[in-house]
């Protein structure tokens, strides 16, 4: 992998991520931009205690372009974009409409390929494994951010998801703070510790692995499974055999072997629903440990994977119980999806 830096018409950081590493990039963006301002701020919930971006700037951003519009696409036939060369492998730069912004943040967006009516899935192995070095490199630069607690990689794919540019990419947040969800597996985590012994999650991954009437998937490296209390119709939980905090622990091994399982997985959901439904909407996360809370050496490195389409044609809506009191109801049974996704398996 080759890394260049650059910097963008209105100074936001720009990076390549290339296969090849005789690889040239030296294209300037010629935009005539003015300099980001955001009014970004976190404010904090009294009731629930957790931490909420306000982010009105991000009303003005770019929502569903024409063709031929895409700020994600490469620059070509004298059209500028936001990324300066005329092909690219993989791209990582400042979000130009952040959630997060300064004291409050960092956010990102990674370009996945150059090809605008690509998806995650339609990628090879070797670009998948840049992918991932592109989300290891960024969570090892953003960690020594004196601000960042936690660093968030993930991918909202769909309209249905709410996605608002169609290019294949995700996005990285960069948290001043440990995310609500992240504290509360802390606190299991911390909770489990003190009545039995042992690691959590390395008790949930015995767990599936030994009953085998969720895993989906295993590997060498990686095992993936519907968990028991599943939230969302189809969803898969991706694990690393050997536990570590963040990306940044990934040995060689785990290394190779994820754009195979990954992508795999990604193929699957895809086929959950047959031919005549349209692409199957997802949102991708990685859960990655604080990196200076209390409990950070027992959290395990994990994907979540999940879909918001229940059937063909039907989505899961978050209504009453889900948003207003954090109870899910899941209309699939979690060993149900289990078998369809080992069903889904690519012939």
């Amino acid at each position: 992998m080759k890394k260049t830096a650059t910097r963008l018409a209105d100074g936001r950081e720009l990076l390549y991520y290339d296969c090849r590493d005789d690889t040239v990039r030296d294209t300037v963006d010629r935009r005539p931009l003015t300099p980001v301002v955001t009014g970004a701020e976190i404010r904090r919930d009294p009731l629930l205690g957790d931490s909420v971006a306000i982010a009105s700037h991000r009303q003005e951003r770019t929502y569903q372009p024409p063709p031929g519009e895409c700020p994600l696409c490469p620059s070509r036939d004298g059209r500028l974009s936001e990324i300066p060369a005329a092909d690219y492998d993989v791209v990582v730069f400042e979000n130009r409409f952040p959630s997060l912004a300064g004291d409050a943040g960092r956010c990102e967006v990674v370009c996945f390929t150059s090809d605008h009516d690509a998806c995650f899935a339609d990628l090879d192995e070797e670009h998948t494994g840049l992918v991932l070095a592109a989300w290891t490199d960024r969570t090892v630069e953003l960690a020594a951010l004196p601000q960042v607690e936690q660093v968030f990689c993930f991918e909202n794919r769909g309209a249905e998801i709410g996605v608002t540019l169609g290019h294949p990419h995700g996005q990285i947040y960069a948290y001043p703070f440990v995310t609500p969800r992240t504290t509360q597996m802390l606190r299991s985590a911390d909770e489990h510790r003190r009545h039995t012994g042992r690691n959590l999650f390395d008790d949930v991954v015995e767990r599936e692995v030994s009953s085998g009437e969720r895993m989906v998937l295993t590997g060498e490296e990686w095992v993936a499974f519907v968990p028991y209390a599943a939230h969302w119709p189809y969803e898969v939980h991706l694990y690393p055999r050997r536990r570590v905090g963040d990306l940044r622990g990934l040995d060689g091994a785990a290394r190779a072997e994820f754009p195979r399982i990954y992508l795999e997985l990604l193929r699957r959901f895809d086929r959950l629903f047959g031919i005549s439904s349209s692409p199957t909407p997802y949102i991708s996360a990685w859960h990655q440990a604080p990196f200076h809370a209390s409990g950070r050496a027992d959290f395990a490195l994990h994907l979540e994977l999940f879909t918001i389409r229940r059937t063909s044609g039907k989505l899961k809506y978050l209504a009453g119980s889900e948003s207003g009191m954090s109870v899910f109801i899941n209309d699939v049974r979690p060993e149900s999806a289990a078998r369809r996704l080992r069903e889904a398996a690519t012939e």
